[in-house]
């Protein structure tokens, strides 16, 4: 796993912990309410990438922030397929050769 993941899975796990914290959520009730141990619920808080996805996004739902999940990945913040998809235009634009007539011609000599 990329370090910067690991970075940014870190700060989602804290940030998680600090939501649960000002709400004055004990860990065995918010990890009831995830539906896991508070062991599992520790280790979310620590960004660890072993728990599952559903861990991390039911406690964005908990928090009422689960909306965001699916924008996560939405296509038109993909910049990657974006730019790739404007590369790949232009350079069709560049290949494409110039008919010389315009048009196909009609018919054959008498």
């Amino acid at each position: 796993m990329p370090s910067a993941v690991r970075v940014h899975l870190r700060e989602l796990g804290e940030n998680l912990a600090v939501a649960r914290k000002r709400r004055r959520e004990p860990l065995k009730a918010w990890a009831q309410r995830i539906g896991v141990s508070e062991p599992t619920l520790m280790r979310m808080e620590k960004g660890d990438p072993s728990v599952s996805m559903g861990v991390y996004a039911t406690a964005l739902w908990l928090m009422g922030r689960s909306q965001v999940i699916a924008d996560l990945a939405a296509p038109e913040h993909d910049q990657g397929a974006l730019e790739d998809a404007v590369r790949v235009a232009k350079a069709r634009a560049v290949r494409k050769p110039a008919s010389l007539y315009g048009v196909a011609p009609t018919g054959g000599p008498t």
